[in-house]
């Protein structure tokens, strides 16, 4: 094995081509595998990440194996060689091309929505794939960049048959590769992690990186970041009976031009000044994300342990952020999520299975969905399940609730990560995620 998994991959790639920074490249990778690879060139570079759309032609009774590739701009690569070893027809070619256009079209669709691919025209183009096979693709690829007016055209993957350079001769004016074995059968068997790559991850990609969010924070006049004060409804059994019109505090980011707004639903023990829940908040923002955090209960409440397991109480509190939010000058357009951690993520899927909640998606980091058990079957919003590879109690409690949601859902673990996540990288995934999940749906 050569790469841990392709985040791996795209690091030692990135150290070949730090050569290229000063040419005012752009880089491209092919969905979806390519896609975490190019992610990390292009932090290295210092430069914008795009897609390049193009999709293999399988042979009908062997889809695995290319008899050629298409892309945008009505690019079109036959392999004529495996077109009449294996006997495929016209006809049979034909076809396959009509489906693959569908795909094509829903792809571009779905990974950048009404952004226009990125301007590569007279810049350094490197197009990075997760590895080189047949070369059906990437030749797909380079045609597809060269019909998009790039001055040069790079090809860089991290692995590759020895000899491949030479298939691409013409279509690329440059390569690159980690390695280059003798011993080649598939690209999956250099990879310790070679688990396909969901449509989310690509989405949060291309969003963390498309540069038009700012980086850590917003300029000036880019959007909304304030603190506010956020009305909770009725005090808790722990404030005294009969309290009512308490708020909390919470601070509001809206990015400018955000397409969605989440709330967040800390754990037990937990505040919104959080760091995990300001980590993850701060990748959703950079992806053009609005973000709340606030208290579910206020200090005389929290110091009532009942309180912070009363999942009823803690998803009302959510619900009256909502409809508060649903108001608020700037954001009653927009879509919402819920963000739940722990405890808070059971508060999060209880407001959810309310008939009239309106959320659009919710996210579970190391959640305990077994408290909101009841109201599982109810949740209609997609729901992504995110837990520790390292935290077995509470990725049971997750598996054990995947049979009992209804509604889209995926459960996701997190290699080597426990109950916080705080392992290196562990926290950086759960944001990538998050806002894969939510980008798609908000």
């Amino acid at each position: 094995m050569y790469f841990t998994d392709r985040t791996d991959a795209g690091r030692q790639l990135a150290a070949l081509l730090v050569g290229l920074k000063g040419e005012d490249p752009v880089v491209l990778g092919l969905p979806r595998g390519g896609v975490p690879v190019a992610a990390e060139v292009a932090d290295a570079l210092g430069a914008p990440l795009d897609i390049c759309l193009v999709r293999k032609l399988g042979v009908p009774y062997q889809p695995e194996l290319a008899m050629g590739a298409i892309g945008e701009h009505g690019v079109r690569v036959v392999n004529e060689r495996v077109v009449l070893q294996t006997g495929v027809s016209e006809h049979d070619l034909a076809a396959a091309e009509r489906r693959e256009r569908a795909v094509l079209a829903e792809r571009a669709r779905r990974y950048r929505g009404a952004r226009e691919p990125a301007d590569i025209r007279g810049r350094t183009a490197v197009v990075v794939d997760d590895g080189f096979a047949t070369g059906a693709t990437a030749l797909a690829a380079c045609q597809v960049v060269r019909a998009r007016g790039a001055a040069r055209i790079v090809l860089a993957v991290p692995v590759a048959p020895r000899g491949w350079a030479e298939r691409v001769v013409g279509a690329a004016d440059e390569t690159y590769c980690v390695h280059e074995p003798e011993g080649f059968y598939a690209i999956g068997q250099f990879y310790t992690d070679f688990a396909q790559t969901p449509d989310e991850e690509v989405v949060a990609a291309l969003r963390l990186r498309r540069g038009d969010h700012g980086t850590d924070a917003m300029d000036a006049g880019d959007g909304v970041d304030t603190e506010v004060r956020v009305p909770l409804g009725e005090a808790g059994a722990g404030a005294g009976a009969g309290a009512v019109g308490i708020e909390a505090g919470g601070r509001l980011t809206v990015p400018g031009g955000a397409t969605g707004v989440v709330l967040f639903a800390h754990g037990s023990g937990s505040s919104r000044h959080s760091p995990r829940n300001q980590a993850v908040a701060r990748t959703l923002n950079r992806a053009g994300l609005g973000t709340l955090l606030f208290d579910l209960l206020t200090e005389e409440e929290a110091a009532d342990r009942a309180n912070v397991f009363d999942t009823p109480l803690l998803a009302g509190r959510l619900t009256s952020a909502t409809e508060w939010l649903a108001n608020h000058p700037g954001t009653g357009g927009l879509r919402t999520g819920y963000f739940g951690a722990s405890t808070g993520a059971a508060a999060a899927l209880w407001a959810a299975a309310e008939p009239d909640s309106g959320v659009a998606a919710v996210v579970s980091r190391g959640g305990r969905p077994d408290l909101a058990e009841e109201r599982l079957a109810d949740v209609t919003a997609p729901t992504l399940l995110i837990v520790g590879g390292a935290d077995p109690l509470v990725l049971d409690l997750n598996r054990q609730a995947e049979a009992l949601l209804r509604c889209e859902h995926r459960l996701v673990t997190v290699p080597g990560a426990s109950h916080l996540f705080e392992e290196p990288g562990a926290l950086t995934e759960v944001g990538r995620l998050a806002a894969g999940w939510f980008a798609e749906r908000l």
